[in-house]
This record gives structure tokens, sequence and C-alpha cells, in this order.
């Protein structure tokens, strides 16, 4: 089950770091949106009415990237069946062009689906963010609007930390956590739909030959239906596969790393493993397993703790170690 936040964490971003993002578990914000001008009528049962104003008033005509899948694929964006290619088309239209089709077109049984993610408030929609403003999202943190009809979007995870408003229509996340990630059958991380791998078994019938493993994983599975004003905190590595089910859905979200302690992210030091250690003998690989548990996971602690604080060299809490670590990789990967 998953739990909602208190409402003093959603007032304070101290508060909510501490008593939600630490936690690494996603949390329902209920309500978190409903002030919103965009979202001034979701009281008198017209919610996307205002929402579709607020996009129309701030839009500046930029091309966007739309999703297009045809009515056989159920609004199910994916692979094909050879994995080559996808499922879906992929064209490019003025934003303003695209909401009206997506608009115009909702409630036809035998239309294309459309989709359009990602789409950045300073890029399409310059000055809607101080429209959308969260107390406990970093001020700098600017919003990104997905718009388009029902759709499933596949099982993914996120490097950053997300928080996601539904702002038109409704939204069901279903929610794997990352030690699943053997048991979810996670295709290619260089040939993806949208940025991410995704995993291949989300969404398959229950004793599907394919993904035997996945079995162990369908229980877990954390189901949070959202409707406008309500929001999920996602954290970083949790992977959910996201259903807009109404027929037509906008939800704003953002992204940030609550914990970086500088420009470079972790997934970037998990690529570069890949190439120096995935691929050693099984015995060292787990030599160097017991030197990042010791170094990096920390089980017991930080790895030198018996020595004071002023003893403790790159491996200090403090901007300045930080930088050297950096420097220091920067000229080894130069071959320095």
């Amino acid at each position: 089950m998953v739990h909602e936040a208190s409402a003093d964490a959603l007032r304070d971003p101290e508060r909510f770091r501490a008593e939600v993002m630490t936690r690494c578990e996603p949390a329902v914000l209920r309500g978190v949106a409903r002030d919103w001008p965009m979202l001034s009528g979701v009281a008198k049962g017209a919610a996307l009415d205002g929402v579709v104003e607020q996009l129309r008033r701030f839009d500046i005509g930029k091309l966007a990237d739309v999703f297009v899948g045809k009515p056989e694929i159920g609004a199910r964006y994916n692979y094909d069946a050879s994995m080559a290619g996808f499922n879906f088309d992929r064209t490019t239209l003025p934003f303003g062009d695209a909401l009206t089709r997506i608009l115009d077109s909702a409630a036809d049984p035998d239309r294309a689906s459309m989709y359009m993610g990602s789409m950045t408030a300073e890029t399409y929609f310059p000055g809607i963010e101080e429209t959308t403003r969260l107390p406990f999202v970093p001020p700098a943190v600017r919003p990104r609007f997905w718009v388009g009809h029902a759709s499933t979007v596949a099982c993914h995870y996120d490097t950053m930390d997300n928080v996601a408003c539904v702002a038109a229509g409704r939204r069901r996340f279903t929610l794997f956590p990352p030690d699943a990630i053997r048991d979810l059958y996670v295709g290619p991380i260089d040939h993806t739909l949208a940025g991410q791998p995704i995993s291949l078994a989300v969404g398959s019938d229950p004793g599907d030959p394919r993904f035997p493993r996945f079995e162990n994983a369908r229980d877990r599975a954390l189901v949070v239906e959202l409707e406008p004003g309500d929001a999920l905190y996602v954290p970083k590595l949790w992977w959910h596969q996201v259903e807009a089910v109404g027929d037509v859905n906008v939800l704003v979200n953002f992204w940030w790393d609550g914990f970086s302690a500088g420009p470079d992210q972790p997934y970037t030091a998990m690529l570069l493993s890949l190439l120096t250690i995935a691929e050693r003998p099984p015995a060292e690989r787990a030599a160097w397993r017991a030197w990042f548990d010791h170094y990096v996971f920390r089980p017991d602690g930080h790895p030198l703790a018996f020595l004071p604080p002023e003893r403790h060299g790159v491996l200090a809490a403090s901007k300045e170690a930080h930088g050297r670590i950096r420097t220091l990789v920067m000229r080894l990967l130069r071959g320095g």
C-alpha cells in the first residue's frame, strides 16, 4: 500500500525531503495541485476547460513530437513484434494543432491515439511555471507537460525523483520497487521508446511462458489511482507503468535529484561499470562487489569512521572532497 504524505510535508521542502524522499518509497499527494489556476474548474465539473485555456494562453507555437498509434494497438505504446521498431509512428505538429486534433477526436472510438510527452515549460509554455508552483518542489525545477488521449506508457524507471500531478483525466500508476528488476525482463538500454528501458513483462498474462520470473514480481505491484489535483511522488529507479484513462489527459510533472552531491549522476557510474566490471570473471566481480559495498553502499557505515573527520581525505563529506574525486576521475578517463 502506498502511503500518503502529511500535510506538513507538503508545505515545506526540507520536511518533504526528510519525511518523504529519504524513504525512497512512492507517496500519494492528495489534492496538492487543486489550487492551480488551470484546475479552477474541477469543483464545477469542467476541469478540462481550465487546463485547455491555460495551455492555449501560454502556447508559443513550438513544434511538438507526437506519438500516433493505430487503433489496433489499443493505445499501448511499445515495441513492434520484431523489437527492431515500435508499434506507433512519430510526427511533429505545432502544439496547438496537435491539441486541437486530440480534443476533436477524443470521443471517436475508431480514432488513432495521440500522445505528446515531456514538453518543458520554458520551451513550449514560458511563464506557465508561475501558475504551477508546489511549495516542496525547488523553485528552479520547471514543470513538463504530457497531453494525449487514453494511453498506456510501458513500465519504465527514471533516474530523477518525480512528482507527477494530474491536471485532466485520470491516471493509474502500477509500481514495482527497484529490486524487482531481475524479474521484470527489462529490454535494451540503448534502443528505447522514449529514452528509458522498459519492462517487457509488465502487462503480460499470468503464466506467460516468455516471462516465468515475472510471477515473482506480479504480486509486488502497487497500484495508485489519481484524480485531477492529485499527485504521486515516484522515487528514482522505481518502475512505473502509467495509464491515462480519460478521453483527454494532461499530466504535469517535476523531475529533480533531491540528493545530488554535484553534476555527476549515479547512472553515469553504472554505465562506466558496465565497461570496466561486468565482463570480468565471477570471482573478480565478487571482489569488486565487496569494494563497492565498503566504499559506496556502506552497510557498516563510513569506511573511515575510525579516524577523525579531518583525516578522511577525499572521502570527506564536503564539496572540496567531491571536487577532488571528480578531478581524479576525469584525469583517469583521459588516460592520465
